[in-house]
């Protein structure tokens, strides 16, 4: 019997997914059955799949409750990918927190929970950090939605934008802008399996003052790149910290700081693009890693069928 394995998305991002094609040929070239799955679809059966492997499930930002039931629901009936503890982890950015203890350099981050004085943290975060310009995201979020960039003397567009995230019970993470990225754009490095395999760049995505986009993700211009030695290492490290050993796919998202150090802007766990345009062999190197997970939980199961962990 082939291996299934349910690629998880969102329907709002049927269509837009440009990881899909390749990875289902791949599953296909590999002799397993691989589908599309939106993951808040009441009539998908989870345990008919061996894996359940995180694609693009966009828009659970929105509805993290719900989704982070949903992650329950199929952790105890089939094999989750990457797993649950790391999904769980990874889907609020408070984790930059645990990784700037554990020693990973990050990009310097203020949090403003819901019910804090957003005026009052936002002046701290001026006084504190030497900046001509600033980020406010919120702590659940992808694709750059409701995310700017902001002048930092415009305080009363800055505080309204933070406003509006803490009135919908969002926390709001302030970034400096660096100037650099607007040349150099992002690095992102992209992990198969525990190992390095490709990385690209991403140009510049948040133009001064501009409305958040009211798209699914912003639009990104994305070439490849060959990461430094510098910003390897730095990659190497944030996942070494990781309590959760060797995980099946990772890109790690790095800027360089105004001294022009690689520090880690975001760790993308859950549903990253993983650009196999830049690089086919990587999603023949995931559909064949997925598999292997896949393995363990087959052989246990009675009659060769997964029941999950």
């Amino acid at each position: 019997m082939k291996t299934a394995v349910a690629l998880v998305s969102a329907r709002a991002a049927r269509g837009l997914d440009e990881d899909m094609p390749p990875l289902l040929a791949a599953f296909a070239a590999a002799g397993a059955h691989a589908e599309i799955a939106d993951w808040d679809d009441p009539e998908a059966d989870w345990a008919r799949f061996d894996a359940a492997l995180l694609r693009s499930a966009w828009d659970y930002t929105e509805r993290l409750p719900e989704f982070l039931d949903w992650i329950e629901r199929v952790d105890a009936i089939t094999t989750l990918l990457n797993p649950a503890p790391v999904l769980r982890w990874s889907a609020d950015k408070h984790y930059l927190r645990d990784l700037e203890r554990l020693g990973v350099p990050v990009v310097a981050t203020t949090f403003v929970e819901p019910g804090a004085d957003a005026r009052e943290t936002l002046g701290e975060f001026l006084e504190r950090e030497v900046c001509a310009e600033l980020v406010v995201k919120p702590a659940v979020g992808a694709g750059s939605r409701d995310t700017r960039r902001h002048a930092r003397g415009a305080s009363a567009e800055t505080l309204a934008h933070v406003r509006e995230l803490l009135d919908a019970h969002r926390a709001v993470l302030l970034q400096p802008y660096f100037e650099g990225v607007d040349q150099h754009g992002e690095t992102a490095l992209i992990y198969v399996n525990g190992r390095f395999s490709h990385a690209i760049r991403k140009g510049s995505l948040l133009p001064l003052g501009a409305p958040a986009t009211d798209g699914l993700f912003a639009p990104e211009t994305i070439t490849r790149r060959e990461p430094g030695a510098d910003e390897r290492a730095v990659a190497d490290r944030t996942l070494a910290a990781l309590p959760y050993g060797e995980l099946l796919y990772a890109r790690v998202d790095l800027i360089r700081d105004a001294a022009g150090k690689p520090c880690l802007l975001e760790l993308e766990l859950a549903e990253p693009s993983l650009f196999f345009a830049h690089e086919p062999r990587a999603a023949v190197q995931l559909a064949a890693a997925t598999l292997a997970w896949c393995a363990p939980a087959k052989a246990a199961a009675p009659g060769g069928k997964s029941t999950g962990r």
